[in-house]
């Protein structure tokens, strides 16, 4: 594996990088999208891809070493094309993620964070997606798939292996491949993300009843306000 990226390569996205580094007061704190744009071009964070971010940041690649190795979003060998993420944080696995991602591992015959011989499909176990309310919750390249079980999961990664059409739960239309969604994270639009349902029901029952029930929000501030005024009329 080579160290370096070829000299078209390095061309290619030392664009990018100059556009990622303008985004930033600082340019060190361009590192996290840096990463992203070069595991889009690998589908991993390689020794190359290290060196390419700390000399386009005027950083050691131990420091850039540091940082891809502290976030698991950072892989550092060939992830699948499509990199399966099960929910194990509490709700989720209450709900069946634990047994969801056993049953995975399992039929695909993968240890956690690892890739199918065909390169095809990799499972993790993931924390907290923020979409409690669709629990147990599968990810497909940060993709939702809501309130799934063992069955339904397997016939998602089978189909996945099979080139079948998979279309997320929520969001974009077209499921994107790791490389793609890599490089939407570094900050580039594909110009897709108001895409199919953005909300789905169980998210949106909480503003209906608040707004059947005459709720609102506390005002900015109002909860202190409230509190020195106590406090004088206890005085």
């Amino acid at each position: 594996m080579s160290s370096t990226f070829t000299e078209e390569v390095r061309a290619r996205l030392e664009v990018d990088a100059k556009d990622i580094i303008a985004r930033y007061p600082r340019e060190r704190s361009a590192l996290l999208p840096l990463l992203h744009l070069v595991q889009a071009e690998e589908g991993y964070v390689s020794t190359a891809g290290i060196r390419f971010c700390a000399e386009q940041l005027g950083l050691t690649t131990a420091e850039v070493t540091a940082v891809a190795t502290f976030y698991t979003m950072y892989k550092r060998r060939p992830t699948g094309e499509y990199h399966v993420g099960v929910c194990t944080n509490t709700l989720c696995a209450v709900m069946g993620g634990d047994e969801i991602l056993s049953a995975l591992k399992e039929h695909l015959g993968v240890g956690n964070d690892e890739a199918t011989e065909d390169g095809r499909v990799s499972v993790e176990h993931v924390e907290c997606n923020a979409a409690c309310d669709f629990a147990p919750v599968v990810m497909v390249n940060w993709e939702f798939f809501d309130n799934q079980t063992p069955e339904s999961a397997k016939r998602l990664v089978d189909d996945l292996r099979l080139g079948n059409d998979v279309r997320p739960t929520r969001g974009p239309e077209r499921l994107c491949t790791w490389k793609e969604a890599s490089r939407l994270l570094a900050g580039f639009s594909d110009g897709r993300a108001g895409e199919g349902t953005q909300a789905g029901e169980p998210s949106l029952q909480g503003l209906r009843l608040a707004r059947e029930r005459g709720w609102v929000a506390p005002r900015p501030g109002a909860a202190a306000t409230e509190a020195a005024g106590d406090e004088g009329s206890a005085k």
